[in-house]
């Protein structure tokens, strides 16, 4: 399981990584603009993970038309190795597999139905990104769409990286049904290494070695 930081946050980042758990960090303008930053910020965010060594960075293009996403990735190529995030509209599709074709490893994102899934794998791309919450809150079964996906493409080439995840209770379902990777928010990251009953059974095991010392 490959565990993400949807997040563009540094200092988050800086708490996150030394668990030793993510592999890497995912941004798109929308995390860029929750931490106060912009398109035009990410070489300075983009250092500043490398120095952290962080080994796996996804950024996202900007535009509607193929053209624009096009130029928008070549601009990302320039900051070094790095996974680009490409929508899954017509023109993006359009524009992942013109990438995809020079060798750039491309991650088919905003994903909100199976079949979308199963054209990145036939177009070889190496993610593909559904949104699991946000699927759910527009009246789909999001965890199970993206089991169906599972189901459907396996995990080679194309890899389910699960986003917009709600809870550490979809991970492990997800996992569970064989889904490889996970970009979690704050909130869902934290959870995953900062489970309640592993904090209270910790501080119980610090009260009772301060008990029996002091006897």
């Amino acid at each position: 399981m490959g565990l993400y930081i949807d997040s563009a946050d540094l200092a988050l980042v800086e708490e996150l990584w030394p668990t030793g758990v993510f592999r890497g960090v995912t941004t798109n303008p929308t995390i860029l603009s929750r931490a106060g930053l912009a398109q035009d910020d990410l070489p300075e965010l983009y250092r500043s993970l490398r120095d952290l060594g962080v080994g796996s960075i996804y950024a996202q293009v900007l535009g509607t038309e193929t053209a624009q996403m096009l130029a928008s990735a070549q601009r990302l190529l320039e900051l070094g190795p790095v996974t680009v995030k490409v929508p899954a509209s017509a023109a993006g599709l359009a524009a992942a597999s013109t990438l995809a074709r020079d060798g750039v490893p491309i991650l088919l994102t905003a994903v909100y139905h199976p079949v979308q899934a199963v054209l990145a794998r036939d177009l070889g791309l190496a993610g593909v990104a559904p949104y699991v919450g946000r699927m759910t809150d527009a009246g789909r079964p999001g965890v199970e769409a993206v089991i169906q996906m599972q189901q459907a493409i396996g995990s080679e080439p194309t890899r389910i990286l699960a986003a917009s995840l709600r809870s550490a209770d979809d991970v492990a379902r997800l996992a569970a049904a064989g889904v490889p990777d996970f970009t979690l928010g704050e909130a869902v990251a934290r959870a995953v290494v900062e489970d309640e009953l592993t904090a209270r059974a910790v501080a119980d095991f610090e009260s009772d070695a301060r008990a029996a010392a002091s006897r």
